[in-house]
């Protein structure tokens, strides 16, 4: 039987996708059209190192290939030399029918990469969130402001490096250090004040990591139009951390004792990074398992825009944007309210209805299943909204308007409750509601700037950080100087309603960094 050469033929899409310069040079890899094709003869080009026709591939100016070289069986590759070229190289295989060569694909997992990554990035945050809370339920509270202070230090830091190095190494790196901090909790509380509030401290700035990390893998690993649906479920992991711990911590600390609780929840991390560091790559480009259909969706969906210099932008000019300030206050103004209710909520009910909520069953609980769910509703459906031709810019400010609007009215609403039980409710509804800000302002700092989103969500994240701890730590002052508790909670709802004019405004889906 004559000789079968089964390449894979590769033809650029109409649009252009980014690739990192540090891996393939000065080439760019464009998103593909994958064609598995048995003809000798093919109009695309073949390979110059002699391994025959069929094999399509672009050549740059500089004599370097751009593209991707698939698989069939062993029919086509694509090695990488020391420069970063790739070589398109294919073998024949004598004696075999197409058919048989088709057959002869190995079978692949029917679970995509991407959401191999987003499971794995909702299951760290639901464990990052979780030692925090067992942090929160086994230690003295006058503690848990030194959090807030190691998260705001390292934000930038972590966005930095997670764009240099790739978030798979940082990410790891995060999840290391905080899980070390939850195993040697027990023990610095054995020792001194001081040695817990380090370990807090220490805690703080591998979770400022660990966000912006987050925002750099997500680009490169989710077309636009399903980045929301991947923040809601990250994001998603996040909040149920808060369920898991509040509701599993004292029944374990019942059965193990404190020590062991800790240790267990800190195994829990390190059992994450094998499982990460085996199963993930910090861009899909380098992915030995995924598939080329995916492949093709991922690079098809990237922002588009051409490879420039890997240099961040300058602080003078992030600060020259209008577009970044938006994004700047909105998550300003969403820390502000956010740490307003859940920081001072149990003092609202304590002071105005004599309700002790930390013994409340369902505040340990419901509030944050409530945010899981409505922020992955709310990713899913901007990325529906997003699919059925709404530009970018208006999906955002749409769910970035409900994320305010929403927990603004709610805490207008809370001086006519005349019951716990309605407060209660009238809560739940502002915090599932401000879940909708992921799918806006959260997500649109990918959209602006995808090859600099660790760094700038880096940015914004640090500065929103202390807009949390002004309104925590200063509460207190505020209510006494406004003279109520509602006078405060009004005051937070205008900080929402002027926040969502400005980024109205300003806010837009397009490239401004690139």
């Amino acid at each position: 039987m004559a000789s079968v050469r089964s390449c894979v033929s590769i033809k650029p899409a109409a649009g252009p996708a980014r690739n990192r310069s540090a891996r393939v040079g000065a080439t760019t890899l464009e998103p593909t059209r994958l064609q598995i094709s048995a003809d000798s003869s093919s109009s695309s080009g073949s390979a110059a190192d002699g391994c025959g026709k069929g094999v399509g591939y672009a050549v740059s100016s500089s004599g370097r290939v751009n593209g991707v070289a698939g698989m069939v069986g062993d029919g086509g590759r694509a090695r990488r030399r020391g420069g970063g070229e790739v070589v398109p190289t294919c073998s024949a295989m004598e004696g075999v029918s197409h058919g048989a060569v088709a057959a002869a694909v190995p079978s692949l997992p029917a679970l995509p990469e991407r959401a191999k990554l987003v499971a794995l990035v909702a299951a760290v945050m639901l464990l990052c969130n979780a030692d925090r809370v067992v942090m929160s339920v086994a230690i003295v509270a006058m503690l848990q402001s030194s959090y807030l202070w190691g998260y705001v230090l390292s934000s930038m830091v972590g966005g930095a490096l997670a764009d240099r190095y790739g978030g798979k190494k940082v990410m790891a790196g995060a999840a290391a250090l905080w899980s070390l901090a939850t195993f040697l909790t027990p023990w610095a509380a054995s020792q001194s004040a001081i040695m817990l509030l380090a370990i807090r401290v220490l805690f703080g700035l591998a979770q400022g990591v660990a966000f912006p990390t987050m925002s750099t893998l997500l680009p490169k690993w989710f077309p636009t139009h399903e980045r929301a649906t991947a923040v809601g479920l990250s994001m998603g992991g996040f909040h149920l951390g808060n369920v898991v711990s509040f509701l599993a911590t004292p029944i374990i600390m019942s059965h193990i004792g404190l020590a062991r609780t800790f240790a267990f929840f800190a195994s829990l991390g390190y059992l994450w990074i094998s499982v990460w560091l085996l199963n993930v790559e910090s861009d899909p480009i380098d992915s030995r398992t995924i598939r080329k259909s995916e492949l093709q969706l991922i690079l098809a969906g990237r922002s588009k825009s051409k490879v420039k210099g890997s240099k961040s932008p300058s602080l003078r000019q992030v600060f020259s944007k209008m577009e970044m300030w938006a994004i700047i206050i909105a998550d300003v103004i969403n820390k502000w309210g956010y740490f307003v209710l859940l920081s001072w909520m149990p003092v609202y009910f304590k002071t105005v209805y004599n309700v002790n909520l930390k013994q409340v069953a369902w505040f340990s609980s419901i509030p944050w299943g409530v945010m899981a769910l409505s922020g992955y509703v709310a990713g899913a459906s901007a990325d529906l909204i997003i699919k059925s031709g709404l530009s970018i810019g208006r999906v955002r400010k749409i769910m970035q308007s409900i994320g305010f609007i929403g927990p603004g009215v709610s805490l207008l609403c809370l001086r006519f409750a005349q019951t716990p039980s309605v407060a209660a409710v009238i809560m739940t509804a502002a915090l599932g509601l401000n879940s909708c800000s992921q799918a806006g302002y959260f997500c649109n700092i990918q959209d602006i700037a995808p090859t600099y989103a660790g760094s700038l969500h880096g940015l914004t994240n640090g500065i929103g950080t202390v807009a949390a701890i002004v309104s925590t730590v200063g509460a207190g002052y505020f209510i006494q100087w406004l003279g109520s508790f509602q006078a405060f909670l009004t005051l937070t709802a205008v900080l929402y309603f002027s926040a969502i004019v400005f980024y109205n405004i300003y806010a837009t889906g397009d490239l401004i960094f690139d």
